[in-house]
């Protein structure tokens, strides 16, 4: 829709992207129709010099994209800065000072997180003085009894459980707001990489969402209870599945369980 940079041409040029992909997408000229009541938005993360047409979209306004944006990271700071009772995250990393300092000041305010990551990470960066001083402070998220960090595993074939690898991206606040879309919590995706979220305003969308999420993640039903009381249920369950996880006790209820955030080096 937007331009390609000159090594985004060439990349075209050489087929890189697919018969078709040397013609830019026709530019919308309607706004399509109102689906439902939620009013979402998008965020995106574009490094500068990606894309050149600031044009804007049917009733919008022109934006400078040739100079990036960065608003996956501006709403997730926004949005951990506004919550008032609950913060419920699933991504793969989170690995970035300033989304660690939101979630501090967050607990700090008496906001209850649980935060679900992989619970084997798949990248194990080199422990140096910079990286040591991170971990050190995330792991101060630990210190709060209002927080967890989680991660799932399910019952393979041989009755054993068998940990599932976490590829969401996303974040629910309040039983009020949500995003959900590709942008991971590391540097790359919050200031290099092209990625795209969009986050929606309302309430009965996203405690839905929530109730999902843990009915699946928890083998609870938590439609009858507020978000606040669902992240006790979930800590409590979490806690307890990892006391039998470490007993070798495989038999839990739903699939989440406590990680120990101090020793968490993804």
């Amino acid at each position: 829709m937007q331009r390609w940079n000159e090594a985004s041409e060439r990349l075209v040029g050489h087929g890189r992207w697919g018969t078709g992909s040397e013609v830019n997408l026709p530019f919308p000229t309607r706004v399509p129709i109102e689906q439902g009541s939620a009013v979402a938005q998008i965020q995106r993360t574009i490094h500068q010099g990606c894309y050149l047409d600031g044009q804007a979209a049917p009733g919008g306004i022109s934006y400078d994209i040739a100079s990036g944006e960065q608003s996956n990271f501006d709403q997730y700071c926004a949005a951990i800065n506004a919550a008032r009772r609950s913060i419920y995250m699933e991504n793969q990393y989170v690995d970035v000072p300033d989304i660690v300092d939101c979630l501090h000041w967050a607990l700090k305010r008496g906001v209850d997180v649980v935060l679900l990551m992989p619970a084997e990470p798949d990248v194990s960066l080199p422990i140096r003085a910079e990286r040591q001083a991170f971990l050190k402070a995330r792991a101060e998220l630990g210190t709060f009894d209002r927080f967890m960090l989680a991660g799932i595993a399910g019952l393979g074939s041989d009755g054993r459980r068998q940990s599932i690898y976490v590829h969401a991206k996303l974040m629910l606040i309040d039983d009020e707001w949500a995003t959900v879309g590709s942008c991971n919590l590391h540097r790359f995706s919050l200031f290099g990489n092209n990625e795209m979220n969009v986050a929606f305003s309302a309430p009965n969308t996203v405690r839905a969402f929530r109730c999902e999420l843990f009915r699946e993640h928890l083998d609870e039903d938590t439609s009858g209870i507020d978000d606040r009381e669902a992240l006790h249920l979930f800590r409590k369950i979490a806690r307890e599945n990892r006391r039998k996880r470490e007993a070798g006790d495989h038999a839990w209820q739903g699939l989440a369980f406590e990680l120990d955030l101090a020793k968490y080096v993804g």
